[in-house]
């Protein structure tokens, strides 16, 4: 695990830390050659630049999110907002996490993705990747 989501994940309450550290290990397993950092002050994982998952913790819990989770068509996957393609879940105890569900959202995180990394070009335009 990347040093600085190490540093990230140990600093959160119990259990918290639990699910983060499940999340990062289950993520870094399916992404192998995903660039992962502290981006805004969250956990991120990138696949050329462009941000796929992350997490981080909320007042309701252990947000994750796939930045172009909305067009998963899951219907544990929340979507909140119309302007982004954004959609995630909240944990609040290791065991809600469904592990082979998460395998399935990451490998459609590589199949479908908005171009979040050009976005300030784009002056806030979205356009699809994959």
């Amino acid at each position: 695990m990347n040093e600085e989501i190490q540093s990230y994940n140990e600093k959160l309450e119990w259990p918290f830390q639990e699910i983060a550290d499940s999340l990062a290990s289950i993520i870094d397993k399916q992404l192998t050659d995903a660039e992962n950092k502290i981006w805004h002050a969250q956990p991120v994982w990138f696949l050329d630049g462009n941000p796929i998952v992350g997490y981080s913790k909320q007042k309701n819990g252990l947000k994750l999110m796939f930045w172009s989770g909305a067009d998963f068509n899951e219907e544990n996957l929340n979507i909140l907002g119309g302007k982004f393609k954004d959609a995630s879940i909240i944990y609040n105890a290791v065991d809600e996490i469904n592990e082979d569900q998460l395998v399935k959202w990451l490998n459609k995180s590589r199949e479908i993705q908005w171009d979040y990394k050009n976005i300030v070009k784009r002056k806030g335009k979205l356009e699809r990747l994959h």
